[in-house]
C-alpha cells in the first residue's frame, strides 16, 4: 500500500501536568474514510487539535504528505490541504452563509470561490435556501451543514470533522452522514471523530478506539461494528 497521508507517530499530548494523548499512532490512506470513536473526554477531540498544533505534541510525529508538521503553524497546514469541521460547529454568527463560505477561501485565495460556493449548494440545498441569512439565526443542523461546507471551500486533500452529530436531531444525522457518504464517494479522505460509534462505524473503512488517551482497538469498520466489546461500550449492546 502507498504511504499515507496522514500519519501520527507515538504522540503524546500534555496539558499542564495532565497527559491527554499517550503514544498515540494511527495512519489514514488517501481515499480512506477513518473514525476515531471513544466515550467523552477520551482524548478525541485533542487529537484532532492536535494535527493543527493546538495543543502542540509534546513528543512524537505528526507526519502529512511526508513531512513532520508537527511544528509547522495552523495556516501553513490549512493551506496546504487540511481543513477541519470544529466541534460545535463555530460559525461565524452575525455573518451571512455566503459570507461564512469565502472565510473558507482564506487558506486557498478566492480563484474557485464561485464555483465551489455552487458546488455546495448543490451539496447542501438548505445553505443554498439560507444563502443571505445570518448564521446565528439558523438551526443546529443548518449550522453544521455550513461548517462542513466552509472547511470544503479550502480545496482539503483531507478533512477533518469533530463530533458533526452532536446535537442534532436523528433525521439531521441521517443527512449529515449521507453527505459524507456522497464525498467519499467522490474519493474524499475523511478523518472522522464521533460518540456516535454506530454512525461511524457503517462510514468508516477503518477506525480506531479511544480510551483516556490510548488507541485500544483498531479495525474495519465492520470488524469493530460485530466486535462485543465495541457494541456493549458504544453501540448499547445492539
Amino acid at each position: 500500500m502507498s504511504s499515507p497521508i496522514l500519519e501520527l507517530r507515538d504522540v503524546d499530548v500534555f496539558y499542564g501536568p495532565i497527559q491527554a494523548l499517550k503514544k498515540v499512532s494511527l495512519k489514514i490512506h488517501a481515499g480512506e474514510t477513518v473514525s476515531l470513536i471513544g466515550a467523552n473526554g477520551a482524548g478525541k477531540s485533542t487529537l484532532l487539535m492536535s494535527i493543527f498544533g493546538q495543543p502542540r505534541v509534546t513528543s512524537g510525529q505528526i507526519i502529512y504528505e511526508g513531512e513532520d508538521i508537527s511544528r509547522r503553524s495552523p495556516h501553513y497546514i490549512a493551506s496546504n490541504g487540511i481543513a477541519q469541521s470544529p466541534e460545535g460547529r463555530r460559525v461565524f454568527p452575525d455573518m451571512s452563509v455566503e459570507e461564512n463560505l469565502l472565510m473558507g477561501t482564506i487558506p486557498v485565495g478566492m480563484e474557485h470561490a464561485d464555483k465551489d460556493m455552487e458546488r455546495m449548494f448543490q451539496l447542501f440545498p438548505r445553505l443554498k435556501e439560507r444563502r443571505n441569512q445570518r448564521a446565528m439565526t439558523m438551526s443546529g443542523g443548518e449550522q453544521q451543514m455550513l461548517a462542513i461546507a466552509r472547511a470544503l471551500m479550502s480545496r482539503p486533500k483531507i478533512l477533518l470533522l469533530d463530533e458533526p452529530s452532536l446535537g442534532l436531531a436523528p433525521i439531521v444525522v441521517k443527512q449529515i452522514f449521507q453527505t459524507l457518504r456522497d464525498l467519499a464517494s467522490e474519493g474524499m479522505t475523511l478523518f472522522l471523530v464521533e460518540q456516535n460509534a454506530n454512525h461511524a462505524l457503517k462510514l468508516s473503512d477503518r477506525s480506531y478506539v479511544m480510551v483516556t488517551g490510548e488507541i485500544r482497538m483498531t479495525g474495519t469498520g465492520q470488524e469493530l461494528l460485530e466486535d462485543p466489546q465495541v457494541r456493549a461500550a458504544y453501540l448499547g449492546g445492539h
